[in-house]
């Protein structure tokens, strides 16, 4: 039984590193069972009170090559179902849209000069902000990527 637990905290510390290795090394490591999706195709990827946020590879399709990102400040607050930043792209423009209530940590400078990295790496390199959530009440109103994909489906 010693083995196996040791077995699995192996495990554990492989898939967090291999979690790691997709995003920044300022990021906290993701559990990949607590992504969800917004209709307005967001992701957000929590972990214990602190959420990522980006725009899914759908979004990133629909828009074609963005050439231009705007992110709030660090501090910022956020509120869910209101945009706090805007993704430009040679065909539109269009908000990015808070999936829930929190202030901003952290936000991806390099979306300032590189903003192509959101076609690239929608889901990982390609977040936009970090934020402390205000209200975990409001993940219940989000899908999982198994409801995500099936709203995919009957857009």
């Amino acid at each position: 039984m010693a083995g196996r637990l040791c077995v699995r905290s192996m495990c554990r510390v492989v898939l967090q590193q291999s979690a790691i290795a997709r995003y920044p090394q300022h990021v906290t490591p993701i559990r990949s069972f607590a992504v969800y999706y917004t209709k307005e195709h967001e992701w957000i990827n929590v972990t214990g009170n602190k959420a990522v946020i980006g725009i899914t590879n759908h979004a990133q399709e629909a828009l074609g090559d963005v050439v231009y990102v705007e992110l709030p400040e660090v501090g910022a607050e956020v509120e869910v179902d209101f945009p706090f930043g805007t993704v430009e792209s040679v065909k539109a423009a269009s908000d990015v849209i808070s999936p829930v209530d929190g202030v901003v940590t952290k936000v991806n400078d390099v979306l300032t000069t590189s903003p192509a990295v959101v076609n690239k790496h929608p889901e990982s390199d390609g977040w936009m902000v970090e934020v402390e959530i205000s209200d975990e009440s409001q993940l219940n109103a989000l899908m999982d990527e198994e409801g995500y994909l099936n709203f995919l489906k009957e857009e």
